[in-house]
Order: C-alpha cells, then sequence, then structure tokens
C-alpha cells in the first residue's frame, strides 16, 4: 500500500488558528486588505487539509516556513470498524445512553425531545474515520463524553440554548491518525455539551474520582 500523502493529512484547530495568525500580521503590514483578510480567514477556518492552507498565503512574500504549520510525516491512518453507515434514534421524554465499547455509525442523528442522550464515545469504535453525530435537542439535553485522542469540530446552534465544549478535564493529544468527531444540529430551548474526560479505569480518573 502506498504511503499517505503528508499534505492531504487532516489540520487541526491549532494549525488554522497559526495560518491566521500569519494572516492578521499580513493585513497589520498592509499586504492585504480587510476584505481579502475576512475572505483568507474564512478560507482557513474552512480548510481540511495542509494542501488546502498552500494557496492562502502563497502570494505573501513576508511568510517564512516557520510561520506555517509543518505537515507531519505520512502515517498509517488509525483503523476503522466495521459498522453502519446511519442510525437514528428519538428520546421523547426518555432517555438514550451508550457507554462502554460501542460502535459509532458514520452518521448518527438524535433527537431528544423532552428528554435526553448520554453517548459516552471514550471506549467506542468508529464505522470510519470521521463520523457525523447530529443531535437536535427540543427542551431536552445530550451530553457527549470523549477521550484525549479525539478530535472534535462543534458545529451546533443555540437557539434560546446551547451548543458547547469541547471542556476539557484532561489536556487534549491528538495527532494526524486522531478519529474525528462532528458534532452538528440545534439546541432549542435546551443544551448539548461535549466533555474531554479520562478513560474509564484510568489511572487519573480512579484518583479524581469521576467519570
Amino acid at each position: 500500500m502506498d504511503a499517505q500523502d503528508p499534505s492531504q493529512l487532516r489540520i487541526s484547530d491549532a494549525d488554522r488558528h497559526q495560518v491566521a495568525e500569519v494572516l492578521r500580521e499580513a493585513a497589520g503590514e498592509g499586504r492585504i486588505d480587510l476584505t481579502e483578510l475576512d475572505e483568507r480567514l474564512e478560507a482557513t477556518y474552512a480548510a481540511r487539509t495542509y494542501a488546502d492552507l498552500v494557496p492562502i498565503t502563497l502570494d505573501l512574500p513576508g511568510v517564512r516556513p516557520s510561520d506555517l504549520p509543518a505537515r507531519p510525516a505520512a502515517a498509517t491512518p488509525s483503523p476503522v470498524v466495521s459498522g453502519p453507515a446511519e442510525k437514528r434514534h428519538l428520546a421523547i421524554l426518555g432517555g438514550l445512553e451508550r457507554k462502554g465499547v460501542w460502535v459509532v455509525p458514520q452518521h448518527l442523528t438524535v433527537v431528544a425531545f423532552m428528554g435526553g442522550a448520554d453517548l459516552d464515545l471514550r471506549q467506542a469504535q468508529f464505522a470510519a474515520r470521521e463520523v457525523t453525530i447530529t443531535i437536535n435537542a427540543i427542551m431536552g439535553g445530550a451530553d457527549i463524553k470523549v477521550n484525549p485522542h479525539t478530535h472534535v469540530i462543534m458545529e451546533g446552534v443555540g437557539i434560546m440554548g446551547g451548543y458547547s465544549g469541547p471542556s476539557d478535564s484532561v489536556p487534549a493529544e491528538l495527532d494526524e491518525n486522531s478519529p474525528v468527531v462532528r458534532v452538528r444540529g440545534f439546541a432549542l430551548m435546551g443544551g448539548v455539551s461535549v466533555s474531554r474526560k479520562p478513560v474509564r479505569g484510568t489511572r487519573r480518573q480512579l484518583r479524581r474520582g469521576r467519570d
């Protein structure tokens, strides 16, 4: 099997912030105007791979290689397991709970109407390298737990409610092989939160005495 092209590897939020700082410095020097700055920042935060970042700063003569994120060496992607492409769940005046070792489908949709969902992904396996969890909470809520090695992208919207996270009780430990969990949907008079916690049974968790 051929080695994966490093330019096609996924970038992190830290990589996007690094390029954003380069763009803001270029705008401060008058190299790009405010309209261009807005356009390039939008492209930066929409970028997914290192290759996507290249054209954003290509015409800036003041940019040094050290200013940009370093591409990691080619690596073998994290394996995924066989699992469903899509699953849907309803939590109406009740609850949905998933914990321990379970398979997260590529697309998981949960509707919580005056109910709640507790999704513990710390020991979960994934049916795809990137999975999407859509949670629509209407006068209800959802709590998602991930481990330090899971990259979370929040795209939800709060309407008289909130979409928040990931909050960290342990530091994130992300690399190019980290699984990606994209959380989207809406919270209407409800809430959806994501927290990063240690894996169940680890020494740190037992010492802190928390889930």
